[in-house]
């Protein structure tokens, strides 16, 4: 009979070989597992992060454009993959994303902190930026010079902007420093605040903030909060770090740096404060279009009581005042009528400047009927401009997703914030005219302020007979006059009203 001896030994020895086969087995596995990047390039696409800002991403005649737009479409080419961009509403959202494992990068202007550094990784570094206090400028109101100047005053940040941090640090050294956080609100919403005066500070990264004040006449820095900081793309801890690593390699590459220099000569230099606007040509349109133009807005401002500030806006962000601008769907015009349009309010040449300007004028009373009449002004007409650029169906959508978010429907500032998601996946099935371009309505309106301000502003400002603005002038006819020049300018802005 056999007897089985040291069972206990042999039992090890079936229990190390099955682990052996275990491990070996998961070797394999992992052999076969590919890494996130070679995942990425499988798939054939690299999602991305970012929000909408003329920093990081907008459109531009119904074209992407932006620094970090422009920068990860060049990663994504160098992988050889496409890039699929999610533009969050809220700067706090990005990290959300990417916690979620929605998107493989956040790309937006983000500082590269020590907090987020231990939650996430970080591309290096290809820009830096220090946090600065904005302010207006005000009779009898002091820059403020440090810190201690602060104190009671109010003060704004975004959720989740590495400024709360800047801030918590400077309130262990003074510790009455005191500010609140704005969930909603965006750049443009704080800048507006500030502007207004309704707050009277708010913290920005300085490439930030150069690039929108030439559109806030007034606002300037008054000093860093702290030393410049790098501005890097954020992903997710991964163990293979096998992205970390292209990202590493690829912004090392002498192609890629120059592609940065690039880029930032685009959209940050300080020679060009309105970047993609161009502050030269803009002013240069101002002199040498808009003034031969300016009675027939004047006349269309008496005809239909839309102030012409608002209709010249337009007119610029359709055509930049050209007569014989035509798009390639065959709109035309100084503002950039359709077929259809024309006929509704009689015109018959769509390329003559003076039906042009009435024309668009009364069809924007036309549009503005569209929008129900509880809604005021400003909104009233932020909202006809987003239907008139986007579609009032897609618009109603948008302000039914509104309303299903808990936010009010007939508030412009909300309704915003939901436009965008009308090409987002997970909203626009739910919709009844699906799909659309959100993002454009929203650039569109905003351009139109920006424009209405700028204008304003050379305006206001114009101390010399090089630029005047008669407030009363002749009834136009025959050619296009100019309008009288004066020794000193006579400002046509006692009728603008205060929300426009």
């Amino acid at each position: 009979m056999f007897k089985l001896r040291n069972a206990p030994h042999l039992r090890e020895l079936i229990y190390l070989a099955a682990l052996v086969s275990i491990m070996f087995a998961l070797s394999m596995i992992g052999l076969n597992t590919p890494s996130q990047l070679e995942a990425i390039q499988q798939k054939g696409v690299i999602r991305v992060v970012t929000t909408n800002s003329p920093l990081t991403y907008f459109t531009r005649k119904g074209e992407p454009a932006g620094f970090e737009y422009e920068l990860t479409k060049a990663f994504a080419e160098h992988l050889g993959v496409e890039l699929e961009l999610t533009v969050s509403d809220r700067f706090a959202d990005i990290f959300g994303v990417l916690q979620e494992r929605n998107a493989h990068l956040a790309a937006a202007g983000l500082t590269a902190t020590e907090q987020r550094r231990k939650r996430f990784d970080f591309s290096p570094p290809y820009r830096s930026s220090a946090p600065v206090l904005v302010y207006r400028v005000r009779r009898g109101n002091p820059a403020p010079r440090d810190v201690e100047d602060l104190y009671g005053r109010s003060i704004k940040v975004l959720q989740g902007s590495s400024y709360i941090n800047v801030l918590e640090n400077l309130k262990t050294e003074y510790p009455e420093l005191k500010w609140t956080v704005s969930e909603d609100d965006q750049v443009i919403d704080l800048l507006d605040q500030v502007h207004e005066g309704s707050l009277d500070y708010t913290v920005l990264d300085s490439s930030v903030f150069d690039n929108h004040k030439s559109f806030y006449p007034g606002l300037k820095a008054a000093f860093d909060l702290q030393p410049p900081q790098p501005i890097a793309w954020m992903l997710n801890q991964h163990h293979d770090g096998s992205l970390k690593a292209a990202l590493t390699q690829w912004f090392k590459m002498e192609s890629t740096q120059r592609r940065i220099k690039l880029l930032e000569e685009r959209y940050f230099s300080r020679t060009n404060p309105l970047n993609f606007f161009d502050t030269v040509s803009f002013r240069e349109d101002l002199h040498e279009r808009f003034l031969p133009l300016y009675p027939w807005f004047r006349q269309a401002e008496e005809e239909t009581g839309i102030n012409w500030l608002l209709l010249a806006a337009i007119a610029y962000q359709e055509s930049h005042w050209d007569a014989d601008a035509v798009s390639p769907t065959g709109v035309r015009g100084i503002m950039m009528l359709t077929n259809a349009a024309a006929s509704e309010v009689g015109v018959d040449d769509r390329t003559d400047p003076k039906q042009s300007i009435l024309g668009g004028a009364r069809y924007l009373v036309n549009v503005k009927k569209k929008i129900p009449d509880r809604i005021l002004e400003p909104d009233h007409t932020w909202f006809a401009l987003a239907g008139y650029n986007i579609g009032f169906g897609h618009l109603e959508d948008a302000r039914i997703l509104t309303q299903k978010g808990g936010k009010d429907p007939d508030n412009w500032k909300h309704v915003r914030e939901y436009l965008p998601k009308l090409s987002d996946p997970k909203f626009y099935p739910q919709t009844r005219y699906g799909f659309a371009r959100g993002h454009e309505p929203v650039t569109y309106v905003s351009n139109i302020r920006k424009y209405m301000e700028l204008m304003r502003w050379e305006v206001e400002t114009a101390t010399s007979g090089e630029f005047t603005l008669d407030t009363d002038p002749e009834e136009p006819a025959g050619d296009l006059p100019a309008p009288a020049v004066q020794e000193k300018p006579r400002l046509p802005l006692s009728n603008l009203p205060s929300q426009l």
